[in-house]
């Protein structure tokens, strides 16, 4: 019923080509929708923004994550559910505590981001940073922009390394095959424009180069209209579940422990002409207590090795200034 909810406000809007904002939690559960004639100050955004690379100075983060151990267990029993055959590929993901100098204001107003959101509604109260898309639709065509596949730039030939990784091009394929499948459940003439090109990310502390791919597919005149059934069909990201999608979901629901919550959902922009949106990583959360989480997570495949995904998901906890 919720989905279906939020289904018919997105395409009303859509339909009447009224400018908008939309922020949607992973499970579809929540979600903020908002005319941007009247947004409220403490909620800002800004949308495909030119990012630098480069990075100003070092910024300190304290990180209090769960411990390798507790990790391992975790890791382990994915690895059963992949040997079973019931997955091929997750998105495993944690809520790290952490402790900084900044608010989050002041870490949305620092922070260098393609994406980036500050959202501050009712009980909710986050910055999201992203350097991923989720889809963009301009004239009639659709892309999806799925990122898979990370390495620190200063190891030498980082580059090549990332791109010859057997582990992480079975990976990156998998997502690019579930995106490309997801994206022909709302469009025709799908096909994968661009595989496995080079992204740069400022990380805080160092730079990462991240795998990226563009799959495209056209859509009828009239999309505006059908902005909800577009956006519900694709959810949650197949970036940040794994394949095959329904399964995994489940399965990660009974193995992460927390509420992902808005993280890994998705915010974007409908201008009245064009829409813009991104996946919901790098994100910094405050409770009700005051205390301060970071949430980030990898993907885990049958080749994947549990204290390499380990150090990813805390070198994915940083400040980009």
């Amino acid at each position: 019923m919720q989905n279906k909810c939020l289904e018919e406000k997105l395409n009303e809007l859509g339909s009447l080509k009224e400018p908008f904002l939309f922020v949607i939690s992973y499970d579809l559960k929540k979600s903020y929708i908002q005319k941007l004639s009247k947004l409220p100050k403490n909620i800002k955004y800004e949308i495909n923004s030119d990012a630098s690379s480069k990075i100003k100075h070092k910024t300190k983060i304290d990180k209090y994550p769960m411990s390798f151990y507790k990790y391992e267990k975790k890791f382990d029993f994915l690895q059963e559910q992949i040997k079973m055959g019931n997955t091929y590929l997750l998105n495993l993901t944690a809520e790290t505590k952490i402790k900084t100098k900044y608010s989050l204001d002041e870490i949305y107003e620092k922070v260098n981001a393609k994406f980036k959101l500050r959202f501050e509604h009712n009980d909710d109260n986050f910055v999201c940073f992203s350097p991923e898309r989720f889809i963009e639709i301009k004239k009639n065509k659709i892309s999806t922009y799925p990122m898979k596949g990370t390495i620190d730039a200063s190891i030498p030939n980082a580059q090549a390394k990332i791109l010859g990784d057997v582990k992480e091009m079975a990976e990156h394929t998998m997502v690019v095959d579930l995106l490309r499948n997801d994206l022909a459940i709302v469009s025709s003439k799908v096909k994968v424009d661009k595989f496995r090109f080079i992204d740069k990310i400022n990380a805080g502390e160092k730079k990462l180069l991240q795998v990226s791919s563009k799959i495209s597919g056209h859509l009828e005149d009239n999309w505006n209209e059908r902005i909800g059934s577009i956006l519900t069909s694709l959810l949650p990201a197949g970036s940040i579940t794994g394949t095959p999608k329904k399964q995994t979901i489940q399965i990660l629901e009974n193995i992460e422990d927390y509420d992902r919550d808005f993280y890994t959902g998705i915010f974007g922009v409908f201008d009245g002409k064009s829409l813009d949106s991104s996946v919901m990583i790098r994100f910094i959360e405050e409770n009700k207590e005051k205390e301060t989480y970071y949430k980030s997570g990898g993907g885990i495949t049958c080749d994947s090795n549990a204290e390499s995904e380990y150090q990813e998901l805390l070198d994915k906890i940083y400040l980009p200034f």
